[in-house]
């Protein structure tokens, strides 16, 4: 098995959730459960794990706190009984999206690849072995800007479960060791701006801090 621990440096690709996967989300939208799912891609280059989150010029920006996995070997048409098995271990990341961009995006029928994959898009926080995680539908996902809660929400609310998601996604992609896998965001995410700290994490695991700077 490869190297984990240095996921942000060795993995190929990041592939995120894009549809509401968390039912008190879909609550709060008033939306029927999505049926299928979708994802997308972000660069493995809008990783960082230290250091400020830069919002480009004209970007309006959301924090989103997800749950981060990693996989650990290569897994190519895997299903859903054995799925399990090719995770490596879990982090936690924020999916900092530009809402604006997105919007345009969306508008057009274009791809979300700049609102999604821009350069310190995809903050982490360390590696978290899977050994140390016991159940990963039981871990408490929380996020506050400036100090103050906005998101904080257990992966026991997922819909589709992360069995689901590396058979669905390995169906047509390959996933490889180091691959990150972002499962969703919980409700309450939204705009930061210059000057900003966002914290976050998993509750009795890890946590996260960034600051959020606008490029001038």
């Amino acid at each position: 098995m490869a190297n984990l621990s240095s996921f942000k440096e060795q993995g190929r690709k990041i592939i995120g959730v894009g549809i509401p996967n968390y039912l008190s989300l879909i609550k709060v939208l008033k939306i029927d459960p999505p049926k299928t799912l979708d994802v997308f891609m972000k660069p493995s280059t809008s990783y960082i794990t230290e250091g400020p989150i830069v919002i480009p010029k004209g970007f309006l920006v959301n924090q989103e706190i997800e749950l981060g996995v990693v996989i650990g070997k290569k897994a190519k048409k895997v299903c859903e009984q054995e799925a399990m098995d090719y995770i490596g271990g879990y982090c936690a990341g924020l999916d900092m999206t530009a809402v604006n961009k997105i919007t345009e995006a969306r508008s057009k029928g274009g791809p979300w690849t700049i609102a999604k994959g821009f350069d310190t898009a995809t903050p982490v926080s360390k590696f978290i072995p899977k050994t140390s995680v016991p159940d990963p539908y039981k871990l408490q996902l929380w996020c506050s800007v400036n100090g103050k809660l906005r998101q904080d929400a257990c992966t026991s609310d997922l819909l589709f479960n992360l069995a689901h998601i590396i058979s669905f996604i390995s169906s047509y992609i390959t996933l490889e060791p180091n691959d990150m896998i972002l499962t969703g965001a919980p409700p309450n995410f939204g705009p930061v701006k210059d000057k900003d700290v966002i914290t976050g994490g998993i509750r009795d695991l890890v946590d996260i801090k960034f600051e959020v700077i606008e490029d001038k």
